[in-house]
């Protein structure tokens, strides 16, 4: 039975949103009638199918929710309930109706036959392909509540992978905005009124004071338009990076520069090799994990490096030399691989390759903050000092011609 999302009006002439389960949208509007409700729209709850209309189907979870909906599964099937029952209490405690439509729909699909997979496939925005391969195999399997456990535990150090590197950068790139707009306003407003006096005493100013004065006076008359071409410039590159070709020269200069591209090649080894080991460790083959990985490898030019690696394994090439010819990935990382290969423990050895990815991953960015933090407010400081002393050369100078 399928389930409906609805609006519809009250006696009061309040709109009210919900999720129902009904044979048709035709039976949902009349147990809505039923209720004393005035039923406006009635959509079946399913991503790509009528999203305008659908209120619930417009996004999908997020990374937290995610981890959490799936190790909530995990618990309930392993506790014993059988997949539509775990749903249904899922739904029933869900955080908000996003979330609830979400069990709801997958509960209905399950209960007219479909497989855990197959009903997870009609929701792509909530479900990536790693967690529908990694689920079906599970159910081939008989190890379902193992396969969520593990799928459970990739959400989470996926999104703690996130969060930590936006974390890293935002108190940097927090103190860079302050930074600029404080040292912005002082030449804006603050040093034209105090140095408008030294220019009425028709002496020669220094050097400091006078490119302090001809510094102001450009970013009081040229100022918007600098902010225009810098807010031109931002929308051009977006604009540029939508091409998948200026998107891949730009990915890999950015390998190639000596911090960011390091940053940058761990971020992306951690995650392919979290991703292979999850679905190696749930019976999912090479071949299949691998397309799967390069979809979650954000970087191109790595990305493309593990298609290449799946055509060379296809034919026969072993697994840790296809990925070492592209030269994308960490020697170290190539090193556990082809130890896992030759000791049969691949799955294993490629967690260990994440996890030591991961490691350093985190010490760069510790690394990183730990620089970036002083670096920025050292460059503010010799800005204000050089302003400090531009505005009390001239004072000096005055006190000398006083004597």
């Amino acid at each position: 039975m399928p389930a409906f999302a609805y609006q519809a009006l009250d006696a009061a002439g309040k709109t009210l949103r919900g999720i129902l389960q009904g044979d048709t949208a035709r039976a949902v509007r009349g147990a809505l009638r039923e209720r004393g409700l005035n039923p406006l729209a009635v959509d079946e709850v399913r991503e790509g199918v009528a999203k305008d209309a659908n209120p619930f189907a417009r996004r999908g979870l997020g990374g937290a929710q995610l981890a959490l909906l799936t190790r909530q599964l995990a618990t309930l099937i392993g506790a014993g309930l059988p997949i539509d029952e775990a749903l249904g209490a899922l739904s029933e405690q869900a955080e908000n109706e996003r979330q609830r439509a979400l069990t709801v729909s997958l509960r209905a699909r399950v209960m007219e036959g479909a497989s855990l997979a197959q009903a997870m496939a009609e929701f792509p925005d909530s479900f990536p392909e790693i967690f529908r391969a990694t689920v079906a195999a599970g159910e081939q399997s008989g190890r379902l509540e193992n396969v969520l456990e593990k799928l459970a535990d990739y959400a989470e150090a996926r999104d703690a992978l996130k969060q930590k590197i936006l974390a890293a950068l935002a108190y940097p790139l927090l103190l860079t905005v302050v930074a600029v707009a404080v040292v912005a306003g002082l030449l804006t407003w603050v040093v034209p009124q105090i140095v408008g006096v030294f220019q009425n005493l028709h002496q020669t100013l220094p050097l400091a004071t006078r490119a302090l004065i001809a510094l102001s006076s450009f970013l009081r008359g040229w100022g918007w338009l600098i902010l225009l071409v810098l807010i031109a410039a931002a929308i051009g590159v977006r604009i540029a990076l939508r091409d998948e070709a200026m998107r891949y020269r730009w990915h890999a200069f950015v390998l190639r520069l000596p911090l960011a591209g390091r940053l940058a090649r761990a971020a992306n080894t951690a995650r392919a090799t979290r991703t292979l080991a999850l679905l190696a460790g749930s019976a999912v083959p090479l071949l299949d994990a691998l397309g799967i990985a390069a979809q979650v490898v954000p970087s191109l030019p790595m990305r493309e490096a593990l298609r290449r690696a799946a055509f060379k394994v296809r034919e026969g090439s072993a697994f840790s030399r296809a990925l070492g010819e592209s030269g994308q990935f960490p020697p170290v990382a190539l090193r556990l691989i082809a130890s896992g290969e030759r000791s049969g423990e691949l799955p294993r050895m490629l967690g260990e390759a994440a996890a030591q990815q991961q490691r350093e991953l985190d010490r760069w960015l510790t690394a990183l903050t730990a620089v970036l933090g002083p670096a920025v407010i050292l460059g503010v400081g010799a800005m204000v000092l050089f302003i400090v002393l531009a505005i009390l050369l001239p004072i000096f100078n005055l006190n000398q011609m006083v004597k």
